[in-house]
């Protein structure tokens, strides 16, 4: 209870200092569900807007969302299109190094391969994932081909079309292409990537990111972010 009502207390403090301008706008790919993704109603939808969404009411804090094609999701922020990037984005040590990150509002993520047969080589073969990914640095670090695109459901496309022989990228986006259709499986072992999802900052946005970081821990701390996980992202282990 001591830990809750500490949190509470800081994001209350945070919150009012942390910005500058009137609304705070969160970056996403919308196109990866079910982290996010536009809906009928060409609207961000997903685990993430649910999140996202959440942090906001709790920072009391006016967002909006806009969406940015995954490949230059960072120079965009950098260049100040938006605030923060909250889009599936694991926190790994090579991003660090352009950007800040919140805590993790997910534990490491188990990667999979999904491929047309379960005989295929992942490791001998060529494999599709997401550009800028970490199952990109990760194909090519087992010594299989790396075949690139910058959307996700063109990685799925390459193994239909017969371009890749199979594609890697997080369980939780690959399952719904697996159960709905006859034609995919997984192929192996699952593969923890990462150190878990965390929304991204300019590194001189402190204020903003503690912040975020606050509301991130009071969702844990409340049960809500599990609640969340378990809606959306039934592979993904709770906190």
């Amino acid at each position: 209870m001591n830990r809750l009502i500490l949190g509470t207390a800081f994001l209350a403090l945070t919150a009012g200092a942390a910005l500058a301008q009137d609304t705070v706008r969160l970056g996403t790919e919308g196109a990866y569900p079910p982290y996010n993704f536009l809906n009928d109603d060409g609207e961000v939808a997903g685990f993430e807007r649910e999140l996202g969404d959440e942090l906001c009411t709790r920072a009391e804090l006016t967002c909006e969302w806009v969406t940015n094609d995954w490949d230059s999701i960072i120079p965009n922020l950098q260049s100040g299109n938006y605030d923060a990037i909250i889009a599936g984005m694991s926190i790994t040590e090579a991003r660090r190094e352009v950007v800040d990150f919140s805590e993790n509002y997910t534990p490491p993520l188990p990667s999979a391969y999904a491929a047309l047969s379960e005989d295929v080589d992942v490791e001998g073969g060529v494999v599709a994932a997401q550009t800028g990914t970490i199952q990109a640095d990760h194909v090519t670090s087992t010594g299989a081909t790396l075949l690139e695109f910058p959307n996700p459901e063109d990685t799925v496309a390459a193994v239909r079309n017969g371009e890749a022989d199979a594609v890697m990228a997080d369980k939780d986006f690959l399952t719904s292409y697996v159960e709905n259709n006859d034609d995919l499986v997984f192929v192996g072992e699952d593969v923890a990537l990462g150190e878990g999802i965390g929304m991204a900052f300019r590194q001189s946005d402190a204020e903003l990111r503690e912040t975020f970081t606050a509301a991130i821990q009071s969702m844990k701390e409340d049960g809500s972010l599990n609640e969340l996980i378990a809606k959306w992202l039934p592979d993904t282990p709770e906190f």
